[in-house]
């Protein structure tokens, strides 16, 4: 199979397993990515999850590394973050993920990191990557080894994580795998951490038979009773590849990646001056709480790549994402799914109170976010356009990722998806009315300007709908 150039997205490889890469594609992949790194002598880790097709795509990658004189550390089946792990924790000079993260149970793909678990993104390497892989001409080199850690990273990464934290009270947690890497792994952990764990959908299964391997608000609904039930102190739920964890509070709620992250700052930083990174598109939230504390803002553009770079580069001390990706200067910068999940262990166990009162106490706005189907060609001069026409109305913009307009009772959002044929938006204010007014104001703006681009008539309209409304 000839490589195929738009499987090389924003922040990994990504497609449909046989269509769009297999095993050939893998093996091309794993000697490119070598090389990239630096050939002979360089040490990666290799990890893989749950789907059918990763465990063949894994071993052609590996001995695509191998024959570029690479030496790999194969840390079998496990949950992404383990990966970023072994990376940083023995100082390796990168590594790989087979995994197509949330996607659904066709698709695969591979996460390729440098030192430090910096992911290869586009512009950070995955380019220069893409073109080796194109090209296909590799010299002669010895053959790499490879090793079995799976035992000894499981030990190392279980040990590591239960000692950076304290959990004082008997707590009773409700985990829900999802199929995913996670099972049969996480749960260990937390127990071994002292929670009495319940695990539901602990099973590897490629298919995810009991939910989608994308944790939202609608495949969790099947948790919103038993997390009111009063049997749990917290529900948590884990994503298709393990790196990121969604909560749910003891009113059933389900508590957004960058609420969460508010609740950690609000009760984790001790000494003014700390850097907190999060993205565009976090609510506003999330910047008062890192101000009352006197801690530092710092925001990234959205997305693993982007905000691991600000979380390392500045010694941040946590980040997130609205997305429920929360990074932690303990685990090396990385976000890291279990972690967070015994962070809100030890934070309930130190507070001794409900985890809908942390909720219930963060600043109150409205928020409103949706997402416009627009065709890939048009979504990103969609958005060049409303950047010239937004400033040249006299708003104050900031570009860092899309277009952010920042007003004295609210502000709002657009970006274009490096994954999706979408463009997203968040609107949020301090009242109803002014929501209404920003988020009609968005609409028009939007339908407009991707009309205006696909030189169809104003009155065609762009298909959305609203997701995480609140």
């Amino acid at each position: 199979m000839k490589i195929k150039g738009h499987i090389f997205r924003a922040y990994d490889i990504r497609g449909v397993y046989g269509v769009d890469l297999d095993e050939e594609v893998a093996e091309l992949v794993g000697k490119a990515l070598g090389v990239y790194l630096g050939g002979v002598g360089k040490r990666v880790a290799v990890g893989y999850d749950v789907r059918k097709s990763s465990r063949s795509l894994k071993d052609a990658l590996i001995t695509g590394l191998l024959g570029v004189g690479v030496d790999v550390y194969d840390v079998g089946l496990v949950p992404t973050p383990t990966v970023y792990f072994t990376i940083s924790h023995y100082n390796l000079d990168g590594g790989a993920i087979v995994s197509a993260s949330h996607n659904p149970p066709e698709w695969n793909g591979f996460k390729l990191c440098r030192e430090r678990s910096m992911l290869c993104g586009w512009g950070l390497g995955l380019e220069k990557i893409k073109e080796l892989a194109e090209k296909g001409e590799f010299e002669a080199a010895p053959k790499g080894r490879v090793e079995d850690w799976g035992d000894k990273v499981f030990k190392a990464y279980q040990d590591f994580v239960l000692n950076k934290v304290k959990i004082s009270k008997k707590l009773r947690v409700l985990a829900d795998m999802g199929n995913g890497s996670c099972s049969g792994f996480a749960d260990k952990i937390l127990k071994k951490a002292g929670l009495e764990v319940e695990a539901i959908n602990n099973y590897y299964d490629g298919t995810f038979p009991s939910r989608s391997p994308e944790p939202t608000e609608a495949s969790l609904k099947h948790l919103k009773e038993p997390a009111m039930s009063g049997r749990y102190d917290f529900v948590v739920a884990y994503d298709g590849d393990g790196d990121r964890a969604v909560f749910l509070d003891d009113k059933g709620r389900t508590v957004e990646g960058d609420k969460m992250l508010a609740i950690f700052v609000r009760h984790f930083v001790k000494s003014p001056g700390e850097k907190i990174v999060y993205e565009v598109s976090c609510s506003k939230l999330v910047d008062d709480v890192i101000k009352e504390k006197g801690a530092k803002t710092i925001m990234s553009k959205v997305g693993h790549t982007f905000v691991l770079e600000r979380m390392v580069n500045e010694n941040a001390l946590m980040g997130g994402e609205i997305s429920s990706h929360l990074y932690f200067r303990e685990t090396y910068g990385a976000d890291e799914a279990i972690f967070a999940t015994l962070k809100v262990a030890q934070l309930l166990s130190e507070t001794g109170v409900k985890f809908s009162s942390l909720v219930d106490a963060l600043p109150k706005y409205f928020t409103k976010r949706k997402v416009f189907t627009v065709p890939e060609e048009v979504k990103f001069e969609t958005i060049e356009k409303l950047k010239s026409k937004l400033v040249s109305q006299g708003y104050k913009a900031t570009t860092l990722d899309g277009v952010r307009v920042d007003l004295d009772k609210g502000w709002f959002i657009i970006r274009a998806s490096n994954t999706l044929p979408q463009i997203k938006t968040t609107t949020e204010a301090t009242d109803q009315q002014t929501l209404e007014q920003l988020e009609n104001f968005v609409v028009k703006a939007i339908t407009e300007t991707v009309n205006e681009v696909r030189g169809h008539p104003i009155d065609d309209p762009v298909p959305h709908k609203n997701v995480n409304a609140a």
